[in-house]
């Protein structure tokens, strides 16, 4: 490279010795420097293309794309699929408890609002906050989510694509993205408290931080779901 940059100087000093033709000779030879290098370029991608289709290289980019969406949300589906989230995602009529997930204490059911039934009301138990002195969780609007939200028993892939079905959660991944980001309940997971013994509640395997920042690049990337 340094002696094709340096070719069209070394040609204009041999027209010194004729001032009135110097400037114009080389503002040609720059141009026909810029030409052949312009000229190789274009010769040298078209000698690729006779090789590997053009557009062949978009379709790697497309490729490699889709494959980091896909592992973003493999990272992902280890905070859905902790505890924190699948006791209150279940495809069962109530809630589940604790880290081992058993059933919730006193026969507790989801009721037609998923918000429990007549005097066993999820909110007569759990407040806006944790209780600490009787180790009841609570955050703003405790509730089951739908059963059309069941998250229990499914691979990453089939909860990516659970997620993305009109027909069960009815979201896009644009608003996913806000539900994960803006949702208190989502939120509590990294603020469970500690249970009735004093024992803090396990937190999702990943920082809130984290979390964001994959679904944040999730969703960039195409929102791919893995198989």
């Amino acid at each position: 490279m340094p002696r094709h940059s340096a070719e069209p100087a070394s040609r204009c000093s041999n027209l010194t010795a004729h001032p009135s033709r110097a400037k114009y000779g080389c503002e040609m030879i720059a141009i026909k420097h810029r030409a052949s290098v312009s000229g190789l370029s274009v010769f040298i991608a078209v000698l690729l293309c006779s090789f590997l289709p053009c557009e062949s290289f978009g379709q790697a980019g497309n490729a490699d794309r889709a494959a980091q969406s896909q592992q973003a949300f493999t990272e992902m589906a280890a905070v859905l699929r902790h505890p924190r989230c699948l006791n209150c995602h279940t495809s069962v009529d109530y809630p589940r408890q604790g880290d081992d997930q058993h059933r919730h204490l006193f026969n507790v059911k989801r009721g037609p609002d998923d918000r429990g039934v007549v005097a066993l009301r999820c909110r007569t138990c759990h407040q806006a906050d944790n209780q600490q002195a009787s180790g009841v969780p609570g955050a703003p609007g405790w509730r089951l989510a739908p059963l059309r939200m069941a998250w229990d028993g499914l691979s990453p892939g089939q909860l990516c694509r659970a997620l993305l079905d009109p027909t069960r959660g009815g979201m896009t991944a644009a608003t996913l993205v806000e539900h994960l980001q803006t949702e208190r309940l989502v939120a509590w997971a990294w603020q469970p408290g500690r249970n009735s013994h004093g024992d803090r509640r396990q937190e999702p395997p990943l920082s809130r931080e984290q979390f964001l920042a994959l679904v944040g690049n999730w969703a960039e990337l195409g929102a791919v779901c893995p198989e």
